[in-house]
């Protein structure tokens, strides 16, 4: 296993400037649910470090479940497309305001699949917050009401997002150097 630092391009978003946005999003939210009950359902495995940091910045009841979804596939960086859910949530979301809360908005067709897959609940109202928005990357549109950072089209990792299962433990999001990343290191 390499060092990160041996393919670490860049250091896109520090420490500092990730808790600074997290506090504005937890604030931001708490805001607009003043009075409500926000569920938060967090897209596994990556989007769980922004959630714990999230919610501890949320000053109105909230709740949280989890889903995961699989679009990768094994070793892949780009999405395939097919979307498959692979953990469903525990709770029932049918008149609840749901924020779903996800680690990064690519070519938009996963969280466009599971906000669809969502709305055959009912939520009284269904809200997305990710991290990051790789605009640029777009090739489905899909609403982000809360956003974190946007982001160049790089590949990024650290603070929950992986390469291939490792760095999540980062307290940063680092761009990976692919021309000096080798994974059997």
């Amino acid at each position: 296993m390499q060092d990160y630092h041996e393919f670490l391009e860049e250091i896109l978003i520090t420490e500092d400037q990730l808790r600074e946005r997290v506090a504005e999003l937890g604030a931001e939210i708490s805001r607009d649910y003043e009075g409500k009950i926000p569920h938060l359902v967090c897209i596994l495995r990556g989007g769980v470090v922004f959630l714990t940091d999230l919610m501890r910045k949320i000053t109105v009841p909230n709740t949280i479940d989890f889903m995961a979804v699989s679009s990768y596939g094994a070793g892949a960086r780009q999405s395939t497309g097919q979307v498959r859910i692979t953990y469903d949530l525990k709770e029932d979301i049918s008149n609840r305001d749901v924020i779903l809360v996800e680690d990064i908005v690519d070519s938009g067709f996963t969280i466009a699949t599971v906000l669809e897959f969502l709305e055959t609940r009912r939520p009284r109202s269904l809200k997305v917050c990710t991290l990051l928005d790789k605009f640029e990357r777009r090739q489905t549109n899909v609403p982000i009401h809360y956003c974190g950072f946007q982001i160049p089209d790089k590949f990024v990792f650290g603070y929950g997002l992986d390469l291939d299962e490792l760095y999540r433990n980062l307290p940063f999001i680092g761009c990976v150097n692919a021309a000096l990343y080798h994974p059997d290191a």
